[in-house]
């Protein structure tokens, strides 16, 4: 019985003596928590005024403004060649001419013809004055006039059509015609593209129809020149939105004044639809947590957690539509560790800045 007895006993020291030991536990915890906690150190920033751009991003292919397969009309032996690729020619230059010594001969023959039934005409209206020719006479002679004016015509088409001159000023393709060659009709003889100026297709989304108008600026920039940027306009604007897409095609004209793009080269653009003064502070600085984007700003000492509306995006920086104003010093740095109310401690370290062209705050 007495064993008992001092089991419980033991059992009973146990439960006090662990009680103790827990109270005293919490009692220090308590302790600790109940300290105040270090000052954050963090850098901070104010908001600036920037001009911003509200852009639409595509990609589209490059096409010369004017571009033509230039063909030959008639079949002939090539005795003169004015090609040479990437060579730019103006408007009228004879690039191509075929053995044309039939044709002149033929149109000589023709031109002769013409000036006989011409002095017969004339005779013959002499003689009608007289009453010496009918009218009948008269007229069957007026028409073989007509009839050789219209055959001369011909001849001269066709003399022309041994050469091949550019339409119009721009820059020759590849040709793989010789002098000497003898070619048939519809024979391919080179390409010919105006490269000053390339039109640019692309499609942007028609959320964007009601601020998209002529004449706004466009962007490009090609792989294959990734340091250089080329300029141009919006010029013409699609009559019907894609209903796969959801799109409207447009074009732009790009300048290339040194020749640098080709037409079918790949292209991205990018269309300012306007510009307006924004404040835009860096994007590190903004947080986010599920449908909420906030920043935290320094305030007496204190972090303030502020939601924001962010609009345009730009190269390490972001709009702030509301929510902030120009006074109002940003956390930049440490502020994923934050938590509204937090005690901080603003560092001047212009290092920690992203874009020294802003504003450090400092607090006195």
């Amino acid at each position: 019985m007495w064993k008992q007895w001092l089991i419980a006993l033991v059992m009973v020291a146990v439960a006090v003596g662990g009680a103790v030991i827990y109270q005293k536990l919490d009692e220090g915890t308590q302790a600790q928590d109940g300290g105040e906690r270090p000052a954050s150190a963090v850098n901070t920033i104010l908001p600036r005024l920037q001009t911003v751009q509200d852009v639409v991003r595509a990609v589209g292919s490059l096409k010369a403004l004017n571009a033509v397969e230039l063909t030959t009309e008639l079949s002939g032996r090539v005795v003169a060649l004015n090609l040479g690729t990437g060579r730019r020619v103006e408007q009228g230059e004879v690039l191509l001419r075929l053995d044309d010594r039939q044709a002149r001969a033929d149109l000589q023959v023709i031109e002769a013809q013409l000036a006989d039934a011409r002095r017969q005409y004339e005779r013959a209206q002499r003689l009608r004055s007289n009453n010496s020719i009918s009218q009948s006479q008269v007229d069957a002679l007026r028409t073989a006039v007509d009839v050789a004016e219209a055959q001369r015509q011909s001849a001269r088409v066709r003399l022309e059509n041994h050469r091949i001159e550019a339409p119009f000023t721009g820059v020759v393709g590849l040709s793989d015609i010789s002098v000497g060659a003898y070619i048939t009709s519809g024979t391919t003889v080179t390409s010919l593209d105006t490269t000053d100026r390339m039109e640019l297709g692309f499609s942007i989304p028609e959320r964007f129809l009601g601020q998209v108008s002529l004449g706004q600026q466009v962007k490009g920039t090609s792989p294959a020149y990734p340091d250089r940027p080329f300029s141009g306009q919006l010029v013409e604007l699609g009559s019907r939105v894609s209903e796969l897409s959801r799109s409207l095609p447009v074009r732009a004209l790009i300048d290339n004044p040194d020749g640098l793009l080709r037409p079918g080269q790949f292209m991205s653009a990018t269309l300012t639809l306007r510009e307006r003064q924004a404040l835009v502070i860096p994007e590190q600085a903004v947080m986010v947590r599920g449908d909420e984007q906030y920043v935290f700003v320094a305030e007496d000492g204190v972090a303030r957690r502020v939601s924001v509306i962010l609009g345009s995006r730009m190269p390490g920086l972001v709009e702030i539509a509301s929510g902030l104003g120009e006074d109002d010093p940003v956390i930049v740095t440490g502020q994923d560790r934050l938590s509204s109310g937090d005690r901080i401690r603003v560092l001047e370290d212009d290092k920690a800045i992203p874009d020294n062209r802003f504003v450090t705050a400092r607090e006195s």
